[in-house]
C-alpha cells in the first residue's frame, strides 16, 4: 500500500468502507505542461464497485405471521404516549450548504434556490426520498405520527424509524439520539413487563435497535457501541436457533449478517483490521460470495497485507459467476496497492465500457490520471461525468472530494470552478451533503 493510506471512516450510516484517502497518490504530481507541484493535497481513490457487499439500508425479510396469542396482545396495545407531540424537536431552518451559497455566491439570481421549510405535502414518499428530501420526509413522519390512532403500534413504530432515519441523514445526530431516547423512555414504562417484553420481541422494529446502538456512537462511545452491537448479534444468533421455521430463521440470519458488516466497518474505522477480516472471514465462511471475499480483500489492502488481499481476490477472479466489472475493481485497486497507475487506468476504463456511469470507476480513473502527471484529464474526467449526470455524482462526496483537490492543483482557477460546482451541487444534492468534501470555508 502507498504510505499514509488509511480508511475513510462511516459518518451517519454504518457500512464496509467503500473509499481509500491516499494521503499522496506520487509524491509529485506533474501538471499537464509537465511543471513540478509539491505535496499535492490528499486524494479519495474509491475500492468499491457501485454494488457494495450487502445493502445495510435495504428491508429486512418481514417476520413470520404472529400466532393467535400474540394477536390477542397486538390487539390490547393502545400506547398514546407514542404520539405526544412534545416528543418531537423542532427541525432547524438552515443547513450548512446554504449558509457557502450566502458566502459564495451573493448573487441571488445565480444562487439557486433551496426549500427548507419541509414542506411534504407536494410529492410522495418516492419522489422525497429519489430527491434526498429529508426534511421533509422527517416532517412528514412527525405529522403522521401525532396523527395516528394510538392503537396501530406498528404502524406507529415504522414511522418512528422513518423519523430518526431522516434526522441521521441530515445528519442531526444529537436531535436523532434526544428523539430515540425519548421513544425508548415511554417503550420502557410499558406495563405489565411481560407486554413490555412482547412489544420488545414481537411488535418493535429491528432497525430502531440497531438505530439506538448508533446513538450510542454519536456520542462519541466507540466501545460501548461495539458492545451494544455485539448484544444485538448474539440475539440474531440465539433467535435463528430458536427459530419455529426457516422463514424466521432466515429473517434472523440476515439480521445476523448485517450486524457482522456494520461491526467490522466499526472495527475499520478503529483500525483494528485484524478483528475486521476475522470477523468477515468466518462469516464468508458460512455464506461465501464475491463481494464479501472482495470486501474483505479492501480491508486487507487497508492493513497493508497485499498478499492475503491478493489470495480473496483471486477467489473473486476464479468465481465465473462473479460479475467482470467486480473482477476488473478488484484488479485496479490491487495494482493501486502497488503504485502502477497504467494499469489502475486500464482496469477502470475496462469497467467504464460496460457501466459508463459507475461513479467509483470515474473517481479512480481520475486518480490515476493524476497520478500518471495528467492534472487536466482527470479534471475532465470528472466534469464530463459531472455533466452526464449530476443527480448522481453531487451526492458522491469522495468525487466531490477529488474534483475540489484538482481545482486546488490549477490554483489559479481554484476559487471560481470551485463556486460553479458550489452551485451544481445546490442544484441537485438535496439534503444532508457533508459540505467539508467540497473545501470551501464556512467561517
Amino acid at each position: 500500500m502507498p504510505q499514509g493510506s488509511h480508511i475513510s471512516s462511516a459518518d451517519s450510516n454504518s457500512s464496509i468502507p467503500q473509499d481509500v484517502s491516499l494521503a499522496s497518490v506520487a509524491s509529485a504530481s506533474a501538471t499537464q505542461d509537465g511543471s513540478e507541484t509539491s505535496d499535492p493535497p490528499p486524494l479519495r481513490v474509491s475500492i468499491d464497485d457501485s454494488r457494495p457487499p450487502s445493502d445495510l439500508n435495504k428491508a429486512v425479510p418481514p417476520p413470520p405471521p404472529p400466532d393467535s396469542d400474540s394477536d390477542d396482545e397486538l390487539h390490547d396495545l393502545y400506547m398514546p404516549g407514542l404520539i405526544v407531540p412534545t416528543m418531537f424537536l423542532p427541525i432547524p431552518n438552515t443547513d450548512p450548504l446554504t449558509t457557502l451559497l450566502s458566502k459564495y455566491v451573493s448573487e441571488p439570481h445565480i444562487r439557486p434556490p433551496r426549500d427548507l421549510s419541509g414542506d411534504w405535502h407536494h410529492a410522495d414518499l418516492h419522489t422525497l426520498v429519489m430527491t434526498n428530501s429529508w426534511r421533509a420526509i422527517a416532517k412528514m413522519a412527525r405529522d403522521r405520527i401525532v396523527s395516528t390512532n394510538p392503537g396501530e403500534v406498528n404502524l406507529i413504530l415504522s414511522l418512528w424509524y422513518l423519523r430518526l432515519s431522516s434526522l441521521s441523514r441530515l445528519r442531526l445526530f444529537n436531535q436523532t439520539a434526544a428523539e430515540c431516547n425519548n421513544l425508548f423512555a415511554v417503550l420502557s414504562t410499558i406495563d405489565p413487563p411481560q407486554l413490555r417484553a412482547h412489544v420488545f420481541d414481537k411488535v418493535l422494529p429491528f432497525e430502531l435497535e440497531v438505530m439506538r446502538a448508533r446513538c450510542v456512537y454519536w456520542a462519541g462511545d466507540h466501545m460501548g457501541y461495539l458492545d451494544t452491537l455485539s448484544a444485538l448479534l448474539r440475539r440474531c444468533k440465539l433467535n435463528a436457533r430458536k427459530a419455529a421455521d426457516d422463514s424466521e430463521a432466515s429473517m434472523w440470519k440476515e439480521r445476523g449478517a448485517r450486524m457482522c458488516l456494520i461491526i467490522a466497518s466499526q472495527l475499520v474505522e478503529m483500525k483494528d483490521f485484524a478483528a475486521a477480516t476475522s470477523l468477515l472471514e468466518s462469516l464468508c465462511a458460512s455464506s461465501p460470495s464475491a463481494q464479501l471475499h472482495s470486501a474483505i480483500a479492501r480491508i486487507y489492502l487497508q492493513g497493508g497485507h497485499i498478499a492475503m488481499a491478493s489470495r480473496h481476490i483471486s477467489i473473486v477472479e476464479a468465481n465465473p459467476d462473479a460479475e467482470p466489472a467486480l473482477k476488473y475493481t478488484n484488479a485496479s485497486i490491487l495494482a493501486a496497492a502497488n503504485g502502477d497507475w497504467d494499469k489502475v487506468s486500464k482496469y477502470t476504463r475496462q469497467v467504464l465500457e460496460s457501466d459508463s456511469d459507475n461513479v467509483v470507476a470515474i473517481n479512480n480513473l481520475a486518480v490515476a490520471l493524476l497520478s500518471q502527471g495528467k492534472l487536466r484529464e482527470g479534471i475532465e474526467v470528472l466534469e464530463t461525468a459531472l455533466v452526464a449526470s449530476p443527480s448522481a455524482v453531487t451526492v458522491a462526496e469522495p468525487f466531490l472530494f477529488n474534483i475540489s483537490t484538482l481545482y486546488e492543483l490549477r490554483s489559479a482557477l481554484a476559487l471560481n470552478k470551485k463556486r460553479s460546482l458550489l452551485i451544481e451541487v445546490a442544484k441537485w444534492s438535496g439534503d444532508g451533503l457533508k459540505t467539508t468534501c467540497l473545501k470551501m470555508s464556512s467561517s
